[in-house]
């Protein structure tokens, strides 16, 4: 059978400020678009909204173009072309699972995104299940829960494992759960997500890990930190094709009703109905996204083995607009745990005098520039960062980012302040 995936090429090797040579990193669709600006020019766009949607990576785009000639049923057809798409995307979850570093026997069940990964978990929970959130969630990993207690935002890292032991220790005896996420999306600081594992544990807990906005950053090895389940979108991975995944200890889902009930989640059907057993069968009834999952699995091969560099890279642009930003005297960047914090590729701002959406409106007419302006699906952590009821603008950076990007971007909201 043909391999419908496989790795495709990428741009020519790239040069450290020192001369030392590094891996070539990949390419998106669209990093050099042209845009319309107000004056009537049309400019490279310059995308800082890759925390919201990431643009497609070449390498996605040929998968995705490489598997639909043969694109066709799954699992009960007994064509060729359904033959090689069933084995295609079931190859699409043993490299998401080996992307995840997620031990043997757990489920990956592919599912639209981050929010429906949530969601299906929170579904299968055990009745009664205690989960303890932190308000500084994603909405996404906040609100699905029926039983949750919501912890404030941790003025430090310690106090986050802290809080997360004394509000477990307090749960009422039965299945617990911690929720958290890997990277802020609005601030993009790194949680202690291994240290908060041990604090779950150590409770009799599981934890589940919103990783939405670590993934396209940064590995993650969820056997070497201990994650009991993983959640992420592949339209923020750089493969807009509408497919997420939940990962993690089965016992809970294949335990649990399905998810969507129709063909593929039942083993059988008459006066009764019984359920397929395995976790990834029980949910993901209906004909499921195989691009998506296709176009996912392309994305992990290609970032695997550039991830050291690409976090070199990221660390050096992430440094340019972050001095850059402190020099600006009505720039105030939102941080939870101060400016020296790790993080990832989002930097969110506000402008003294400006309206959040103003701001945002003037980068993109005037200058071919796109931010995310709002409370970013995260409004009692933006409300708690700000004190009052404001919103905020983010930019977020990724793999298709330039130092001219970054520069301009800096240089308008000098005018723009000095207005």
């Amino acid at each position: 059978m043909p391999t419908l995936l496989a790795r495709s090429p990428i741009t020519p090797a790239v040069t450290r400020p020192e001369g030392v040579r590094v891996r070539p990193i990949p390419r998106v669709i669209g990093a050099d678009v042209p845009v319309p600006v107000r004056d009537g020019r049309r400019v490279p766009y310059a995308n800082f909204d890759y925390a919201a949607s990431a643009p497609c990576l070449e390498a996605v785009h040929e998968a995705v173009a490489r598997a639909l000639p043969y694109y066709s049923s799954v699992h009960r057809g007994a064509g060729y072309a359904s033959q090689v798409t069933t084995s295609a995307y079931e190859d699409a979850r043993e490299t998401v699972r080996s992307f995840l570093g997620a031990w043997r026997r757990a489920a990956v069940v592919f599912t639209r995104n981050t929010t429906d990964s949530m969601n299906l978990l929170a579904h299968a929970v055990p009745a009664g299940t205690s989960v303890v959130v932190f308000e500084s969630e994603h909405h996404a990993s906040l609100l699905p829960w029926k039983r949750a207690v919501r912890l404030p935002a941790p003025a430090t890292p310690a106090e986050a494992l802290s809080a997360a032991d004394r509000a477990l220790r307090a749960c009422p005896i039965g299945s617990r759960l911690l929720v958290v996420t890997a990277a802020s999306n609005v601030t993009g600081e790194l949680w202690p997500i291994e240290e908060l594992a041990h604090v779950a544990h150590r409770n009799g807990a599981r934890i589940a890990v919103d990783a939405a906005q670590l993934v396209p950053h940064r590995p993650l090895d969820m056997t070497a930190l201990g994650l009991d389940y993983v959640a992420f979108s592949g339209h923020k991975l750089y493969a807009p094709f509408g497919a997420g995944v939940l990962a993690g200890r089965a016992d809970w889902l294949r335990a649990a009703e399905p998810y969507l009930r129709g063909g593929g989640a039942s083993a059988s059907v008459g006066e009764t109905t019984r359920w397929a057993p395995s976790a990834e069968q029980r949910h993901e009834a209906g004909s499921p996204n195989v691009l998506g999952a296709l176009a996912l699995a392309a994305a992990c091969e290609t970032l695997t083995p550039a991830w050291d560099d690409l976090a070199v890279r990221e660390e050096a642009l992430v440094e340019r607009l972050r001095s850059g930003l402190a020099a600006l005297p009505h720039v105030r960047e939102l941080t939870l745990w101060g400016e020296r914090a790790p993080r990832v590729g989002i930097v969110s701002f506000t402008v003294d005098g400006w309206n959040a959406r103003d701001v945002a409106l003037t980068l993109s007419d005037e200058h071919g520039i796109g931010v995310r302006d709002g409370k970013f699906c995260a409004h009692p952590f933006v409300r708690h960062l700000l004190g009052e009821d404001r919103s905020a603008v983010r930019a977020s950076i990724g793999i298709g980012t330039e130092e001219e990007h970054i520069d301009r971007l800096l240089a308008a909201l000098a005018a723009l302040t000095a207005r």
